[in-house]
């Protein structure tokens, strides 16, 4: 079995960050999304692993991946190129598959339980597909699928119907064959001119294939969102456990499970209260507090501050005497105080989709 891994897509609703990468390679709990996906993939015995790259910078992907060794995996790169949905990207990747069994995971999922089972669960059910799904509190927004009575096989997909008749969102893990190939050239664009997996999936049920359900466990996230990927941070932190590769000095205080990376100091009557993760070659303080449920990437400076339930991306300066809560804060940005500058006032440099709370 093959694994595929799809990291195209605009992230438009997670501008400016997406600006100047994908947003599969944004950092929660200090590791890219993308990379995740991979190791969940891994975990269940799947090394090849075909990654589908979109037209958002899709070199970056490929510099941070490279070709897997890293991660104990095998990588091949495919290009979708446009973006016209899901199931035009896994059809881009047929000459990978070879004829195998593979898992398609999108590369801006997160679940608490991996894939493990799914793998067995196409092999003992003698499947042609298996679809994950997650029950949701607004069904009108996602894919719901349709089970027979005993819950045992899927009857019908439908995308945002007006009427659901389940609370069973798909979500963005499937195992597929070669049987998917065969229904795709009968795929019609969608009303929002996109080959929906949905319709593929109900093309796989009308031909007589046999797809059934895989029922989530613990939770899911779709990281589309500023505040999923905080939310996804939050439940990653809530399992981290202790470990201190760096230094704290006399006066400065670490409470809780805390995760301090290699090279990194807390100084100064700092205090960071976890769950917390703190990357490589930090400084954190003099006088700061860093509180739970926040990740600060590689090589950042934090002084004379306060930062909770945030995302911190390396190569950050920030140095006000402010408190910064529920925020995402990118690569190589500064927050400093404006204190001594002529004229007063607030200044600042941002970008599209940005909102200010001061």
């Amino acid at each position: 079995m093959k694994g595929l891994v799809l990291s195209g897509g605009f992230g438009t609703r997670l501008r400016p960050l997406t600006h100047t990468g994908p947003k599969q390679l944004i950092p929660i709990a200090n590791k890219p999304n993308i990379l995740y996906c991979i190791e969940d993939l891994r975990d269940a015995g799947i090394t090849e692993i075909g990654i589908v790259l979109g037209n958002v910078m899709p070199e970056k992907v490929q510099e941070y991946l490279g070709d897997g060794s890293e991660f104990g995996v095998e990588l091949n790169y495919i290009v979708q190129g446009e973006p016209e949905g899901i199931a035009h990207a896994i059809n881009c990747s047929e000459d990978f598959m070879e004829g195998d069994d593979f898992i398609v995971y999108l590369g801006d999922n997160l679940l608490k339980a991996g894939i493990e089972a799914i793998p067995k669960m196409m092999k003992d059910e003698s499947a042609d597909c298996v679809i994950s799904l997650f029950p949701v509190r607004e069904p009108q927004r996602y894919g719901i699928a349709e089970l027979s009575p005993d819950g045992k096989t899927v009857l019908r997909c439908v995308e945002k119907p007006r009427e659901p008749k389940s609370n069973l969102a798909v979500i963005g893990v499937y195992a597929l064959n070669r049987r998917f190939f065969e229904v795709y050239p009968r795929l019609k664009p969608s009303w929002r001119d996109e080959y929906e997996i949905t319709d593929a999936i109900t093309l796989l049920i009308e031909a007589g294939y046999r797809v059934v359900p895989h029922q989530v466990e613990g939770w899911w996230k779709d990281t589309g969102k500023p505040e999923d990927i905080l939310e996804a941070n939050h439940l990653i932190l809530d399992d981290i456990d202790s470990s201190n590769e760096g230094t704290v000095e006399k006066g400065a205080a670490v409470v809780g499970r805390v995760k301090i990376g290699k090279g990194s100091k807390v100084t100064g009557r700092s205090v960071v209260r976890g769950p917390v993760i703190i990357g490589e070659s930090c400084n954190i303080g003099p006088n700061a507090y860093v509180g739970p449920y926040t990740a600060i990437g590689d090589r950042c400076q934090l002084s004379s501050t306060e930062i909770e339930d945030s995302i911190v991306m390396e190569d950050t300066v920030i140095n006000i005497e402010r408190k910064i809560v529920r925020s995402m804060i990118g690569r190589h940005s500064r927050i400093v105080s404006s204190n001594g500058l002529i004229p007063k006032g607030e200044r600042l440099i941002i970008g599209e989709n940005t909102t200010l709370y001061l």
